[in-house]
């Protein structure tokens, strides 16, 4: 199978520098970087008595790493409310969390060089496990200012219900 089934003549990836992600139906503000999808399942390694010198191995419980986003800081708040949910010191004794509300579904869209969405993926039940609100200042330096969101998630799925979209062609003017 070509690795793109509906743009036959396309040979190259898709970039890692269009995306956009998606929480309680809307995008997310001015999000720079989005850190990897990544999962590891533990190797369980056993052995009958009778057997070989050589272990087995099967698949043991799966574990699903952090995703970090970053984006510049402007007065949209989404982050900070976020991580407030999770921990909010101000609120007072007995409130600090919201055991109600502090878990998202998210999405992560990727589009290619046409804006056209390529791939999305699901990520279920994230909650903010870290908040970076301001970096580190400095006078010298010559830099956007960025703030962090670190997700804890229970999994992601791909959404196979986006497709690969027909790619558009140019047609050079007639002058």
């Amino acid at each position: 199978m070509p690795p793109f089934a509906t743009n036959a003549q396309r040979f190259d990836p898709y970039k890692n520098f269009k995306f956009r992600v998606k929480w309680e139906g809307r995008y997310v503000a001015g999000i720079s970087k989005v850190g990897s999808l990544k999962r590891t399942t533990e190797v369980v390694k056993h052995r009958d008595g009778g057997d070989p010198s050589t272990s087995r191995k099967s698949p043991g419980r799966t574990e699903y790493e952090a995703i970090t986003l970053e984006r510049g800081i402007t007065h949209d708040v989404d982050f900070e409310q976020w991580a407030n949910k999770v921990w909010n010191y101000g609120n007072g004794l007995g409130q600090e969390v919201s055991l109600k509300d502090f878990r998202k579904d998210i999405i992560i869209e990727m589009y290619n060089e046409a804006g056209q969405l390529v791939i999305a993926y699901k990520v279920f039940r994230c909650w903010p496990s870290e908040f970076q609100a301001q970096p580190e200042l400095d006078a010298n330096a010559n830099a956007v200012a960025i703030q962090t969101l670190k997700l804890e998630n229970e999994g992601w799925e791909r959404d196979y219900e986006v497709k690969e979209p027909a790619e558009p062609s140019f047609v050079e003017p007639v002058v």
